[in-house]
């Protein structure tokens, strides 16, 4: 039957003689309908309206093949015509604000989507600008001013479907507050903050082009120039170059931001308003179907200033324009001149702080600069100088987005008197932008370090160390590559020279990175000097190892009782036996210093293996440690007999051994540093945890690392008499402590250390930082009622500790920047000192001591009585309007009336608080 069936089929083909090889293809097909089955076919993905126009207003000017006005059309499209999808509608609203508070440099973009659904659903734009202003107005009254200065330009640029003056009232009420402000205070910077605002904001709202609105910009201007050109009583507190010599050429202008753009302004309105890097999305936008007339426009939503300007949870201060690129040979990026130059920065730089949650999406972002702004403004990625130099010749346009990115990052990194974010997060949008495009990142990088280095002698220090930590970090990401070459002129230079002390500084940072043997293989011959023969050793050497050493028998005795874990009571025999022999030396010394050295040391030479096993080894002894911080040890004497005079049946009477307690402090702190001279940052980590289990105080740390006679140890020429002097190396000398005429020649010499200034600024951290919680507690009212007047005591003695802390800084590294510190004074005369090596002490002096009094002032604008005071009437007055609000909500509830309406605080209404807590990241 089959035969006969496949016989009918190629009789009755027609397929020429071929029909037996087809057969089989006529048997699948079938020739019956009856009993045809279809293969099952694959379902076919309908992509949810919704996740469309996301992806597409997420990717709105980034293709290369497509114009952003046909994106905007085509989004605007797809919206009207799926307007009845709810979904869809609400989310397009959430990611328009989530857009323009994350990516700034889209706001034309999106601003140009509204008006093009404006001139066919009407309701589009009119949702938008509700949402926008309620936005505006929720920062104003939380102080979140970067965020409500991105949704006052995207409203400025939403001006063409507005009635009335548009942005222009919101700008005259911003400047009314700014003026009062700055009359009430000539510390102010809040104020500047809002002149700030106003002069970013014109250039987006001139967009239309109108003679009135050119007429209340020219008024404007006139207004803002009596603050903007007003030199600022803090503007030398953010200087980043701050000990330029006379008659040596400023590195950077470092100007005032508002000082630059109130004149770029005022340059434009000469040249007809051009602002050539703003693309002309809007003026280029072609009428609706019916005509320009025809498209409904709308009442531009209402802000209000408060009365009380809240100044926002963040210290602001003057801002000046950091540039590694700006005014050169051949400008890479726009000179100071042009308005450009800030616009450019300001939309880079609060694309960084915004999306602070995802470096990937930042890096590229920064990679596609060239994409958001006006064609022609940059040259193509990667171009080579040679190329540019010939462009210039041409009268062409030179700017590179490469040097732009990177500009706007060391920006944030140099930001004064603090950054944004932690600055490791700086440093991986770097190393990420190069790896999304090495060729075109990696050029600008080598001339910004080289720039940094160049002038890293009158930078300010704290900057020049946050330069060591990024270099050291960015270099150990790349293997640790670099041109060392360029720099070996400096090696021979005496260590207290900036340039020398910096190349010591990264050599560490590397080695601590990576380990000395990798480091030493990657530098010069000429380098390898700098790389002593202990940094090569994991563990370092025990000093008490030697029997002429003193004290050796009992430092391997204690050791030997650490690594067995014996009971506290254990360690008074071997260190009873020090403090009596020091005694039986010397009467007058201390005798609790030496026994001190020997337990320490002891301690992290056990404990050298990890951190695990040094904090597991403080912990143990911390009893031990905190008794001699308080200047005792308790013992017994065995010479003590019993009342009736039996010399056989002695008693242990108990005896405790007292000696000045801050030097015991200070001398724990000298023998952490000694036992780990090669690899101070461990050091450093060590005194730290120290502090957390105060077994140290931070003024004993500060005291060790820069006041005279801060090593506490006994006096030099005592010490050599019986070999103690291995219990100080020189290592804890302060700035100006005067050991005698060889420590008397060095006084000053460990300001060019960097671990001390790290050591001595992570103390002063923790001192800050704490008094900062307990102001906050404060402020926010975490405190119950009866708790309050405890609270405000515990402040008030905390505030003066930090204070006093803060002085004591000052005056110790003062007295090194006039030459007049102790041991400098005592120098003279006795050991020689070149002028060059006196000169260079005091640079280090004056450095330091411009770090620490911005610290001084920036405590103070934060803790001090006035600004706590500030801050809980601010807070006062948010819970007042916080229970105003849900007063009115209660109403609504209870009537049904719609009178006012109002978002959820949360920003549930509108997904920005999904966005604040990154459960809704734009990738």
């Amino acid at each position: 039957m089959a035969d006969a069936e496949s016989g009918g089929r190629r009789s009755g083909g027609g397929y020429g003689g071929r029909g037996h090889q087809n057969s089989k293809k006529r048997r699948y097909r079938g020739d019956d309908d009856d009993h045809y089955e279809r293969r099952p076919q694959r379902r076919r993905y309908q992509e949810p309206l919704a996740q469309k126009v996301r992806r597409e207003l997420l990717q709105i000017a980034e293709s290369q093949t497509r114009t952003p006005e046909d994106d905007a059309r085509n989004i605007a499209t797809i919206v009207v015509e799926g307007f009845d999808d709810l979904e869809m509608v609400k989310s397009f609203h959430e990611l328009i604000l989530q857009l323009v508070l994350e990516q700034p440099f889209k706001i034309p973009f999106v601003a140009v989507v509204i008006i093009y659904a404006n001139q066919q659903k009407t309701e589009i734009a009119e949702e938008t600008l509700a949402r926008a202003g309620q936005k505006a107005q929720q920062f104003a009254e939380a102080g979140s001013w970067r965020e409500f200065k991105l949704v006052l330009r995207f409203l400025a640029c939403l001006q063409r479907i507005c009635d009335g003056e548009g942005v222009f009232p919101i700008l005259d009420e911003l400047f009314n507050k700014a003026a009062d402000l700055q009359e009430q205070s000539a510390e102010d910077a809040v104020g500047l903050e809002l002149v700030k605002i106003i002069l970013l904001t014109i250039p987006y709202a001139l967009q239309e082009r109108s003679p009135a609105f050119e007429e209340r910009t020219r008024d404007l201007l006139a207004k803002t120039e009596i603050i903007a050109d007003a030199p600022h009583t803090l503007h030398s507190l953010v200087d980043p170059y701050p000990a330029v010599p006379e008659g040596v050429e400023r590195p950077m202008a470092a100007s005032s931001v508002i000082s630059l753009l109130q004149k770029q302004l005022q340059h434009e309105s000469e040249n007809n308003w051009e602002f050539s890097c703003i693309p002309k999305l809007i003026q280029n936008v072609a009428p609706g179907p019916d005509g320009e007339a025809a498209v409904k426009k709308h009442t531009f939503p209402t802000i209000i200033i408060p009365e009380a300007v809240n100044p926002g949870s963040r210290p602001l201060f003057p801002e000046i324009y950091f540039s590694l690129y700006a005014d050169q040979e051949l400008e890479t990026v726009p000179p100071t001149t042009d308005i450009s130059s800030t616009l450019l920065r300001d939309s880079l730089v609060d694309t960084i702080n915004m999306l602070d949650f995802n470096r990937t999406a930042v890096a590229q972002c920064l990679i596609d600069l060239d994409l958001y702004w006006a064609q022609g403004t940059f040259v193509g990625r990667g171009k080579q100088f040679d190329t540019l130099r010939e462009l210039a010749a041409d009268g062409k346009k030179i700017w590179k987005p490469e040097d732009m990115a990177v500009d706007a990052v060391f920006s944030q990194i140099f930001q004064l008197p603090s950054p944004e974010h932690r600055l490791v997060y700086f440093h991986s949008v770097i190393t990420e932008c190069c790896k999304v495009a090495p060729a075109a990142i990696a050029p600008s990088l080598g001339r910004a370090i080289r720039f940094l280095y160049t002038n890293v002698d009158y930078m300010d220090l704290e900057l020049a160390y946050r330069f060591l930590d990024w270099f050291a970090h960015h270099l150990s990401n790349f293997e640790f590559r670099w041109k060392w070459t360029e720099w070996t002129g400096d090696v021979d230079k005496t260590n207290l020279h900036p340039k020398k002390a910096f190349i010591v500084g990264i050599i560490d940072k590397e080695i601590r990175l990576s380990f000395a043997k990798r480091i030493r293989e990657t530098l010069p011959q000429i380098y390898h000097p700098l790389i002593s023969e202990g940094k090569e050793k994991d563990t370092p050497d025990f000093k008490y190892a030697s029997d002429q050493v003193p004290f050796a028998k009992e430092a391997r005795e204690i050791h030997g009782l650490l690594r067995n874990k014996a009971p506290d009571g254990a360690f008074a025999g071997p260190l009873t036996a020090i403090a009596r022999a020091s005694l039986d030396h010397s009467p007058t010394s201390n005798p609790l210093l030496p026994a001190t050295d020997a337990f320490v040391t002891a301690i992290c030479f056990l404990g050298s293996k990890s951190l695990s096993h040094v904090l597991s080894c403080i912990d143990r002894c911390k009893d031990r440690l905190l008794a001699l911080g308080r200047g005792q040890l308790v013992t017994t004497h065995p010479d003590t007999t019993t009342e009736n005079g039996d010399n056989d049946a002695l008693e242990a009477q108990p005896e405790i051994v007292t000696g000045d307690g801050a030097a015991v402090k200070r001398q724990i702190v000298q023998s952490v540093v000694s036992y780990w001279r090669d690899h101070p940052g461990i050091a450093v980590s060590l005194v730290d945890k120290l502090l957390n289990y105060t077994v140290l105080t931070p003024q004993s740390v500060l005291e060790w690392a820069l006041m005279t006679g801060s090593s506490g140890l006994p006096d030099a020429g005592a010490q050599a008499a019986d070999g103690a002097d291995a219990t100080n190396d020189g290592m804890g000398m302060g700035v100006g402590e005067a050991g005698g005429p060889r420590e008397a020649g060095r006084a000053g010499s460990k300001l060019a250390e960097a671990y001390v200034y790290e050591m001595v600024a992570s103390t002063v951290a923790k001192v800050t930082g704490r008094v900062r919680q307990i102001v906050a507690m404060r402020t926010r009212g975490e405190v119950p009622e009866q708790h309050v007047a405890m609270l405000d005591e515990h402040l008030e003695r905390e505030r003066a500790d930090m204070r006093g802390m803060l002085e004591s800084v000052k005056d110790a590294v003062g007295g090194v920047a006039s030459g007049a510190a102790d041991g400098m004074i005592e120098a003279e005369g006795q050991v020689p000192v070149s002028q060059e090596d006196l000169q260079l002490r005091k640079q280090w002096g004056l450095r330091w001591y411009k770090v620490f009094e911005r610290k001084g002032i920036v405590e103070e604008g934060v803790v001090g009585e006035a600004a706590v005071q500030m801050a809980a009437e601010v807070a006062r007055k948010a819970a007042e309007e916080a229970e105003a609000n849900d007063a009115r909500l209660a109403v609504k509830e209870e009537t049904g009336t719609d009178e006012v309406k109002m978002e959820d605080a949360n920003g549930e209404a509108n997904g920005y608080g999904d966005v604040a807590n990154g459960d809704d990241e734009i990738r």
